[in-house]
């Protein structure tokens, strides 16, 4: 389904029956990525699979203002009214993860619970963000003067996806695939407008969020790991499951486990009430 918000239009799945669950993919990805978890979800959730503007088959428009982060919060916003829900789970890996928690501190009382894997509340200095937003406009000027295929071979090369190096060939091409379905532009003007550096920190917002929250991360993603350790001490509603052998994107590298901890924790039902740290196999 298309829906026309501010000018730009958005590309939304959905599937499932119950109640709904909204599913923000990360940078380079698209609502596709999620399918391979109807199985999972299907049951319990109606689940609603958004391209982030900038993003698979959703506009790509050369105004930085609508990428904004608050500005996309308040985009998803809409488009829930628009569809008739008032409330409503939410999943966001890595910048989706960022815009998943940013609609939770800017609309609180619409979010039931709040899965985030591999996010960050954002830097918490503006030293912090000044110096990633230079990192990030010589990458969007990186791809705008190489093309996509160049950026997305230095983009699956780097640090932080080292452990899907290991995957099957299939699921490598399949990433890869959706990744260059991207356009220049709206990657370019992703990483200007909604990268780390140009969001507000939310780290003092965390501790006003009563949610229940499940953070979750790679063991072999260090960096995130620290980031969900120190926000597990200020959300008042936590858990945090860190999960053996995984990086940077777990759906991708432990499919089955991701989709079987996200289930248990919808069945949930906002029950959670006490802190947790849970190494899982």
């Amino acid at each position: 389904m298309k829906y026309v918000m501010n000018g730009v239009h958005y590309h939304v799945d959905t599937w499932g029956k119950g109640f709904p669950l909204l599913l923000l993919h990360g940078f380079t990805g698209n609502s596709e990525g999620w399918k391979e978890f109807v199985p999972f979800w299907e049951g319990h959730s109606m689940t609603i699979a958004l391209d982030i503007i900038g993003h698979g088959k959703s506009g790509a428009p050369s105004d930085i203002g609508h990428y904004q982060i608050e500005k996309c919060a308040a985009v998803i916003n809409s488009l829930l009214e628009e569809m008739g829900i008032w409330k409503i789970d939410v999943l966001g890996y890595s910048m989706g993860g960022r815009l998943a928690l940013t609609f939770a501190v800017k609309y609180p009382e619409k979010v039931r619970t709040l899965i985030l894997e591999s996010a960050s509340p954002g830097l918490r200095t503006e030293e912090e963000r000044h110096e990633r937003r230079m990192q990030d406009a010589r990458l969007a000027a990186r791809i705008r003067k190489e093309g996509i295929v160049d950026f997305i071979n230095y983009w699956e090369n780097i640090p932080l996806f080292q452990s899907q190096r290991n995957l099957p060939d299939q699921i490598r091409t399949r990433i890869r695939n959706q990744r260059m379905a991207n356009s220049i532009g709206g990657l370019a003007n992703s990483l200007n407008g909604m990268g780390t550096g140009s969001q507000p920190s939310w780290w003092e917002e965390l501790g006003n969020l009563k949610m229940p929250v499940l953070l979750l991360t790679g063991e072999l993603d260090q960096k995130f790991c620290r980031i969900a350790e120190e926000m597990s001490k200020a959300l008042p509603n936590v858990q945090w499951k860190a999960v053996k052998n995984a990086g940077h994107a777990i759906h991708v590298e432990k499919p089955e486990l991701f989709g079987t901890i996200v289930s248990g924790f919808l069945s949930q039902s906002g029950e959670i009430n006490t802190k947790a740290v849970n190494i899982e196999e």
